[in-house]
C-alpha cells in the first residue's frame, strides 16, 4: 500500500491546519467542561458551526447534498486534524457518522435531499434506535413492533441506551413488522421523527455523570409509510450497513493519537522532587507498547479506508478497528492513572484534582466505548466468524 498523500491531499491538509490554527483557539478556549451537559452541548454547538459555515462538515459528501464533494482520504485527513488538535465532536455524530451514510447508501432522491443537509448543519440531530432491554449484543431479537395499517405504522416498545434521543429530531428505528417470520427477516428500517406523538425519552446516566444516553419508549406512535428506508420487512440489510458504519465511528471518535501525545507530555513532566516518570525503564517500556498499538491502530483503520475508496460499505474489518482501538484506549488511560496515582481519582470539582479530573474522566469514558457499538466480545465473535472463518461457538 502506498502510504503518501498526493499534491492534493497535502493542500487540502495545509488549508484545514490553517483555518484550525486561526480558529480553533478562541472556539475551543473554555476548556472541557465534563460535568455541565449545557455547557458542554453549547461548546459543541458553536465548533459545529463554525466547521459547518467554513465548509468542514460533510468533507465526502456530495455537493448537491450540502457537502463539500472532496474524497474519502481527505475525509480521513480532517479525523487526523481533528484529532491532533484535541477538537472535540461534533453535535450529530449520528447523523454525519451513520444516519447519513446509511441514508446515502439506501435513500431516494427524495429522502436523500430531505434529510441529508440537515444533518449537516446541526439543525436536525439524530439518534439511532437499536438497543432493547431484552436485545442489546443480540440485536436480530428485538420486540418493538410495528404494526401495518395500510399508509402508516403504529409502534409500540422501548428502545435503551440510546445516544442524543434527548436532544433528537429523529431516530433510526429498527423494528419488528412481521412476528411470524425467522427473526432476522420480518425486521424493518424507519425514520421517526422524535416529536411523534407517543414518544417518551428517559435519561440514563453513565458512569462519567454524563447524560449521554437514554431509553425511549414508543406508545402507539404513528409512523408514515414514506418513512420506510430499504424495503419492508427487509431491514435487517439497510440495520446491518448502520452497524458496519458503526463500529468504525466509535473508533475513530476516540482520538487515541492525542491521548498518545497527551500521555507522553504527563510522563515528561517532573514531581515535586524533580523526577520524571519518563526516567523509569519501566514507564518507558510500557509507554513504547502504548505508542505501538496506537500507529497499529492507525494503520488498521486504513483497512476500512480502502474498503470504501473500492465503493464497498465498511465490512467486517471495522470490526477489529472498533476492538483494538478501543482496548487500546482503555489500555492507556489504566496506565496514565497507574502513573498519577491516589490522586488521578478525583473527579472534576474535586479539590486536588490532576488535570480538573479529565483523566479519571477518559477512563471511565474509555471502559464504556469497549461496551458501545457492540461490546469487545461481541466483536471478537464477529472477527472470529466473518474474517478467521471459524466455526460459530
Amino acid at each position: 500500500m502506498n502510504f503518501d498523500f498526493t499534491e492534493q491531499e497535502n493542500r487540502f491538509r495545509k488549508s484545514l491546519r490553517a483555518w484550525l490554527d486561526e480558529n480553533a483557539p478562541k472556539l475551543l478556549a473554555d476548556g472541557p467542561q465534563y460535568s455541565d451537559p449545557e455547557k458542554r452541548w453549547e461548546r459543541a454547538m458553536r465548533w459545529h458551526r463554525a466547521l459547518h459555515a467554513a465548509g468542514w462538515v460533510g468533507i465526502y459528501w456530495p455537493m448537491e447534498y450540502g457537502g463539500r464533494g472532496s474524497t474519502l482520504v481527505e475525509q480521513y485527513i480532517y479525523e487526523e486534524e481533528m484529532d491532533r488538535i484535541g477538537a472535540p465532536g461534533t453535535i450529530n455524530p449520528v447523523g454525519l457518522n451513520i444516519a447519513g451514510p446509511t441514508i446515502m447508501q439506501w435513500g431516494s432522491e427524495e429522502v436523500k435531499r430531505r434529510y441529508l443537509p440537515p444533518i449537516l448543519s446541526g439543525d436536525e440531530i439524530w439518534c439511532q434506535g437499536y438497543s432493547e432491554p431484552g436485545a442489546g449484543s443480540d440485536v436480530a431479537s428485538l420486540t418493538t413492533r410495528a404494526e401495518d395499517r395500510g399508509d402508516y405504522f403504529v409502534v409500540n416498545g422501548q428502545k435503551v441506551w440510546t445516544t442524543l434521543a434527548h436532544r433528537a429530531h429523529f431516530c433510526l428505528l429498527l423494528c419488528r413488522t412481521d412476528p411470524s417470520a425467522p427473526r432476522h427477516k420480518g425486521l424493518s428500517y424507519m425514520l421517526v421523527d422524535m416529536k411523534s406523538p407517543g414518544i417518551t425519552v428517559r435519561p440514563l446516566v453513565q458512569i462519567t455523570g454524563n447524560h449521554d444516553f437514554n431509553e425511549i419508549f414508543f406508545e402507539d406512535v404513528i409512523v408514515p409509510k414514506k418513512n420506510l428506508l430499504g424495503p419492508q420487512n427487509d431491514g435487517w440489510r439497510v440495520g446491518v450497513t448502520t452497524l458496519m458504519f458503526e463500529r468504525v465511528t466509535v473508533g475513530a471518535l476516540l482520538q487515541i493519537e492525542r491521548e498518545v501525545s497527551r500521555l507522553r507530555d504527563l510522563l515528561s513532566r517532573p514531581d515535586a522532587s524533580g523526577c520524571r516518570p519518563a526516567d523509569d525503564p519501566y514507564v518507558r517500556q510500557r509507554f513504547a507498547e502504548i505508542h505501538s498499538d496506537c500507529q497499529a491502530a492507525r494503520y488498521s483503520s486504513l483497512r476500512s479506508l480502502t474498503r470504501r475508496l473500492k465503493g464497498q460499505p465498511p465490512g467486517p474489518e471495522g470490526s477489529i478497528a472498533k476492538l483494538f482501538r478501543t482496548e487500546a484506549m482503555l489500555r492507556m488511560v489504566s496506565f496514565a492513572e497507574e502513573v498519577l496515582g491516589p490522586y488521578a481519582q478525583l473527579v472534576e470539582g474535586s479539590p486536588f484534582a490532576i488535570e480538573h479530573g479529565r483523566w479519571m474522566h477518559s477512563l471511565f469514558y474509555a471502559r464504556a466505548q469497549t461496551i458501545a457499538g457492540g461490546t469487545s466480545e461481541i466483536q471478537r465473535n464477529v472477527i472470529g466468524e466473518r474474517v478467521l472463518g471459524l466455526p460459530k461457538g
